[in-house]
């Protein structure tokens, strides 16, 4: 947990400030900033239009009786793009527009399901073979 920590708060901001300095000196100060804003533009408003799409949906689930577990992890990980997306850096804008995209979406959504049912199997004393 700590070596993730440590990569999450310094490793990646460090990368991330050698890739702006990078592409500022190729393609100049300004456009390196306005691409900085575009994106967190961009991202928070699809952030907000996803957002309201699962928070329908879960309403619709929760109408008809239904538990939306999924739609419920859809909604986090959504809430987590609109966090990266605010932070500067073109690796942090990548993972968040990956998050909005629905199909690469269901894909984290599906390695987080498939990594918490080993991590209640483990728990429970039984390991999953996959």
């Amino acid at each position: 947990m700590f070596a993730t920590l440590l990569v999450l708060f310094i490793v990646v901001p460090f990368i991330e400030i050698a890739i702006l300095i990078k592409l500022g000196a190729l393609i100049g100060f300004w456009p390196t900033i306005f691409i900085q804003i575009g994106t967190g533009i961009m991202g928070a408003s699809l952030a907000k239009l996803q957002g309201l799409f699962v928070w329908k949906k879960i309403t619709e689930e929760l109408q008809l009786g239904r538990i939306p577990t999924q739609d419920m992890v859809n909604g986090v990980l959504i809430f987590a793009a609109g966090l990266v997306l605010m932070t500067p850096g073109l690796l942090t804008d990548l993972l968040g527009f990956s998050l909005l995209i629905p199909t690469t979406r269901n894909a984290f959504r599906q390695w987080l399901e498939r990594k918490w049912k080993n991590q209640a199997a483990v728990r429970q004393g039984f390991s999953d073979p996959r």
